[in-house]
């Protein structure tokens, strides 16, 4: 088979070591790709939101599967665009990806449903939130309605903080379009747990659950990014609760989407607090995560092509997903000032120690090849991922991997993980 992955990130580059661990994967190529994912398949510079060079790129090397991995091309309908070419492709389409693409609707959607989520209310008058604030309790999330690089979301611990928000998502355009209507809800507390699924419209299947952390600085303080780190399997994600979701989360929701006449086929990634209350819903993805997909697709021993054709062709229930009994960690190298500014264009030294080791990853972010060999080219750098025998025998190796790498303003946190001395 030829294998067509769209993207260029972390997530785009665990994809691609899945799919070429596949015996049906004869040729992959990837676009736009990035300097690492160019070790695995054949990069063209094709840009993810060009969706009809992509279709056209993808007739041309007669593609048998196209892989869509980022939220912007999904959200904007690039499925239907490549099936209207006669392409099959796994990812969800236009009407299902808005279950990422809005806040608003999945929020709807939950209540419509009851399935279990945060109170909340929903603005595209910035004068109506203000006054909204004068009634809730603190602390609170301000939540940008679309899109926005898993930025945009603010919280806010006084009236203040929050009326500064809502400047900045609905008046400022801190977060662009994104911004136009906004969600607040009320601000949960408890363990969080990120759990991918496959479905196929009507079956869904889970994998491993994974914990992601999202602040920037150690102790999970600073600026929201789009990850610094992760690990898999949760300790906090037992089995009881693993059959709650079951039945009142993961399944409703599949059903909840095609009753929408939406169906839904892809990957649903089921961002969750675990309440005193029990599990609730704080966000849902139409995507693998990342960084959560470089700790899940390393474990998972599946053929990765079997099960993205299973939920294409809507034959999921006929697969037996099966993980590793083991753990992962993976810790971002990000660039110093990331979330906000950061240089790029340091040379980075040291990825060829990866090379020959078993259960060492170096997943590719933002690096770019050129002829002084591979430099800095975005925020988030690499993704330093090991497994071990257990959680802390994987943290324990990730982060002595991420000392075999060095570039100017390396920065990473330091705590990836440590909940797992409290479980």
């Amino acid at each position: 088979m030829t294998v067509l992955i769209v993207g260029g990130g972390g997530r785009e580059h665990a994809i691609a070591y899945a799919v070429s661990k596949s015996a049906k994967a004869d040729k992959i190529y990837c676009v736009p790709g990035n300097a690492g994912i160019a070790g695995i398949a054949e990069c063209v510079d094709i840009q993810v939101m060009d969706f009809e060079e992509i279709a056209r790129f993808a007739k041309k090397v007669k593609a048998d599967l196209v892989i869509v991995g980022p939220d912007d091309p999904l959200a904007a309908g690039i499925v239907d665009v490549l099936q209207g070419y006669g392409l099959k492709v796994f990812g969800p389409d236009g009407k299902a990806a808005i279950l990422e693409g809005s806040k608003a609707f999945s929020k709807d959607l939950m209540k419509k449903y009851n399935i279990p989520t945060a109170k909340y209310e929903v603005f595209d008058n910035a004068d109506k939130a203000m006054a909204y604030l004068e009634t809730v309790s603190y602390p609170v999330v301000l939540k940008a309605d679309g899109l926005a690089l898993g930025k945009g979301v603010l919280i806010c611990e006084t009236q203040e903080a929050a009326r500064d928000g809502v400047k900045q998502i609905m008046m400022d355009k801190k977060f662009g379009i994104a911004g136009n209507r906004m969600v607040i809800e009320e601000y949960m507390t408890g363990r969080e747990v990120s759990v991918l699924t496959f479905c196929d419209g009507k079956t869904i299947k889970v994998m491993s659950s994974a914990q992601d952390h999202k602040r920037a600085g150690d102790g999970d303080t600073g600026l929201n990014t789009g990850g610094m780190g992760t690990f898999s399997p949760s300790p906090f994600y037992t089995a009881k609760i693993d059959e709650y979701c079951k039945k009142n989360i993961y399944k409703p929701t599949v059903d909840a989407m095609t009753d929408e006449g939406r169906p839904f086929k892809g990957v649903i990634f089921f961002g969750l607090m675990l309440t005193e209350d029990g599990p609730k819903v704080l966000e849902f993805n139409a995507r693998f995560g990342d960084p959560e997909a470089q700790v899940v697709l390393p474990r998972m021993k599946n053929d990765i092509i079997d099960v993205m054709l299973a939920c294409v062709d809507g034959t999921l229930g006929k697969i037996k997903l099966e993980f590793e009994d083991n753990a992962a960690v993976c810790v971002m190298l990000a660039s110093q000032g990331y979330p906000g500014k950061y240089e790029r264009g340091f040379l980075i030294s040291g990825l060829e120690q990866f090379k020959g080791k078993d259960d060492y990853y170096v997943f590719h972010s933002g690096t770019k090849k050129t002829g002084k060999g591979i430099v800095t080219n975005g925020g988030r750098v690499l993704g330093v991922t090991a497994k071990g025998n257990d959680l802390k025998d994987a943290r324990r190796k990730a982060y002595e991997a991420c000392e075999w790498i060095d570039f100017d303003n390396k920065y990473m946190r330091h705590d990836i993980g440590k909940a797992i001395d409290e479980a």
